[in-house]
This record gives C-alpha cells, structure tokens and sequence, in this order.
C-alpha cells in the first residue's frame, strides 16, 4: 500500500517569512520554515521534503495546482527540454526547489500527486495547513509521530478560519488584504479603446458573453469558482458582469481607494453598482496615490497581488498592446500557461 503524505505551505506576506509541513496519517510529521519566502516556494519545499524523508511508493497530497499540475500535466519535460526555461523562454522560478523535486520524482518513479480543496473539512490537510504556519510564524520547525500537540490556528491569509467566505476587506488583526475562498480566477485586459469605446457596444458585448460561457464552464468543474476583478474600466468590469451573468460570485480586489474619482459620472455609476453588487472586496493599499506615478505603482501592486492568489486567470488581449501583454506573461509565469486563458476581443 502506497504511503499518503499531505503537504502545505504558508507565508505571512508574500514574500514574507514562510513555512512548511508534511504529515502522513497516524505516522510521522514534520515542518520548517524559510524567511524570506513565498506562498509558491513553500508548497514546493513541503512536497520536496516529503520526498526527502519518505521512501517507498508515496502518494503527495497538496492543496497547490501550482505543485500538483506540475507533474499531472507534466510541466516538468518543457521546462527539461528548454533547459529550465518556461514557454516564454524565461527561467522557471523556483528552479532551486523545483529541480530538486523533479529529480527526486524521475529517479523514484513511485511517487504521484494528487489535489485536495484546501480547507475543505479534510482533517489532514487541516493539520499541515496548521503546521505550516506555526512554523511560519515561529521561524523554527519540529518533527514527530502521530498527531501533534498544540497546534495553531489555521492560515487566515488565505481567507479561511476567522475571515469570512468568499472575501472580507482586511484580515482580523492585520495589515494584510484577506484572500477569498474557493477557487479564484482573475478577469484583466484591455481598457475601453480596446474594446470598442467607454459606452455599451458589439465589442465589449462579444467579449461579456464569450467570458460568461467560460466562466459558466469553469463553474461546473469548480462550483466554489468566485472570480477575481480589478473593476478598472474596460476587461475588469466586463468581467465582473460576466461572472454575475454566470451567477458566480465575484470580489473586487481594488488597488487604492477613490480610484473611479477622476472618471466620467456615467463610468463611475457602472463602477458603484458593480462595487455594491460585490459578493466581498479588497483594498491592496489603504491610502490613496498623491501622483500619477503612485497610481501606476499601485496598480502594478494589485496585479501582482492577483497572481500571487489566482488559481487560474482569463486576460482579454489582442496579442499586440505591449502592456496587457507584460500582465498576460505576469499571469503565465505565476500560474503557469495552462491556467491563463488568452480571449481575444
């Protein structure tokens, strides 16, 4: 019988310090921490160190589609084929933590991945969720047998435990913007000259209902999809409307506050109704920009924020403006490629 090892990792900010763990049922357990580190490099440490310690056929169980697709959809022969290079002929991140793992899993050959929802009422992986962050929060690790005595809380920056599902503005107790539940699929892309223009038009309107067909698709194979949206003009709020169209929740992640002040009353309407028709929100940054610049720095921080969290995105690009270009790429580097869909308008 193959042996079941469950793995998590945890990181309070991202980048921050970090934590990790694997924990075998009724057998042994053990988690160590990273500072500084990420969400990504954790999972991938708690799934290399399982490795690592146990031998013999091994079944890995992670909530992370970053590590699990990994291998299911054999990310691994491209990145070995282009010499550690991703589709975009940039350097895989991670390589310190991700050659390592492949290694290991080629030369075993007995060991597999398997997905799990996080948080889900799964007791495993509930327990190393918790030890994770206990280690993540104390810097230090532990290891042991069977069930381990007092254990934490669970990772709050992840949405779950005290913040309320789908999303909540702030996490209790902190600085840091609470993450939604579920499975969460980021909407970007063009502004309004992109799309056909500021008002309603056949454009934006192809764009709305083809997004409503994808997201009405992703909502079968995931029914705790909530959809991820900027509300900016253009792709953000069509995106919103498609989720609502799809009847799946959406949260607007906003960049600053006050950042529909300058635009035309009519947009600003738009923007107020899809705000207060929001299933939850977060604000990345609580003050707003004095400039120009501050604004666009904001804006970038957002969007990383969006694929730092996102487990899959949908990014509305014509395949020549430069800049919605950058964040597809942004996208495919954080999430990987199968998980960016390219819609063009």
């Amino acid at each position: 019988m193959p042996t079941w090892a469950y793995t998590d990792g945890a990181c309070l900010g991202n980048p921050g310090p970090g934590g990790w763990a694997w924990a075998v049922e009724g057998g042994r357990w053990a988690s160590g921490a990273e500072n500084p580190s990420t969400n990504q490099r954790m999972e991938i440490k708690a799934a290399l160190e399982a490795v690592r310690a146990l031998p013999g056929e091994l079944v890995v169980v992670s909530d992370s589609t970053y590590v699990v697709n990994c291998f299911r959809d054999r990310w691994w022969e491209g990145w070995l084929a282009r010499g550690w290079l991703n589709k975009a002929r940039k350097p895989v991140a991670n390589r310190d933590l991700w050659e390592p793992l492949v290694e290991r899993y080629r030369d075993r050959g007995d060991v597999s991945f398997r997905w799990v929802k996080g948080h889900s009422g799964d007791t495993m992986n509930d327990l190393v969720d918790r030890l994770a962050v206990e280690a993540a929060t104390t810097q230090s690790g532990r290891s042991g047998e069977g069930r381990p005595a007092d254990l934490g809380p669970p990772d709050a920056s992840k949405g779950y435990g005290e913040c309320p599902v789908p999303g909540a503005s702030r996490m209790p107790g902190g600085d840091r913007p609470a993450v939604p539940a579920g499975h969460l699929v980021a909407v970007a892309g063009h502004r309004p000259p992109e799309l056909g223009g500021y008002e309603d038009n056949p454009v934006a309107g192809g764009v709305r209902r083809r997004l409503t067909e994808v997201l009405a698709a992703t909502a079968e194979l995931h029914p705790d999809l909530v959809v991820l949206t900027g509300l900016g003009l253009g792709a953000e709020q069509v995106g919103a409307e498609a989720a609502a169209a799809a009847g799946v929740p959406y949260v607007a992640v906003l960049a600053f506050p006050g950042q529909e002040d300058r635009w035309p009353e009519v947009s600003r309407q738009r923007y107020r109704r899809l705000r207060e028709a929001a299933a939850g929100e977060v604000v990345v940054q609580q003050s707003a920009p004095a400039t120009k610049a501050q604004a666009g720095a904001a804006l970038a921080r957002r969007d990383a924020w969006l694929a730092r969290h996102a487990d899959e995105a949908v990014v509305v690009w014509d395949r020549k403006d430069p800049v919605v270009g950058r964040l597809a790429r942004s996208f495919q580097d954080a999430l990987g490629e199968t998980e960016v869909w390219l819609l063009e308008p």
